[in-house]
């Protein structure tokens, strides 16, 4: 039996993930769309009632790569190449569909295919999402503020406009 990793190889050769490519160099240009469809696929991700299990690592990395686009197509981080963002959205969009090489309708083995093709994008790309990681850790640790300056992280009334 081939490794979540290698099966997410085969699948990211395959001819319906090229349309998930092409589809998502387009929806790079529409940000709003992009936004929206990030969305539904952390939601589609997000397993409230799931307890912790073999797969929590790379559920938490399949989010990460949904912040990274994200905060790409925002403009906020750009620290990496168009290509490689292309194809983590194409990633993201072949988890979203229903229709891909194992329907998800198919108990465990419907999302196996969306989980190899995760694995196979975090090897390809782990240093780019690691790096990510650091630039995410590095922006938060700016925004906390340090007990000298108090808490910033609201503004004050009479900057609302309000006296």
């Amino acid at each position: 039996m081939s490794t979540l990793t290698e099966r997410g190889l085969e699948i990211s050769k395959n001819a319906l993930f090229s349309k998930f490519l092409g589809r998502s160099s387009k929806l790079l240009s529409k940000p709003f769309k992009a936004v929206l469809v990030l969305n539904e696929v952390a939601d589609k991700l997000a397993d409230k009632h799931s307890k912790e299990n073999k797969f929590t690592q790379l559920f938490h990395t399949a989010h990460t790569l949904v912040r990274l686009v994200r905060s790409y197509v925002s403009g906020e981080y750009r620290q990496i190449h168009t290509t490689t963002i292309a194809s983590g959205l194409g990633v993201l969009l072949y988890v979203l569909s229903p229709i891909d090489l194992v329907p998800d309708f198919i108990p465990v083995l419907g999302f196996l295919d969306d989980l190899s093709l995760i694995s196979w994008f975090i090897g390809k790309f782990h240093v780019e999402i690691t790096r990510f990681q650091e630039w995410e850790q590095s922006a938060s640790a700016a925004l906390t503020p340090t007990p000298a300056q108090g808490d910033r992280s609201l503004p004050a009334v009479a900057e609302l406009g309000h006296s």
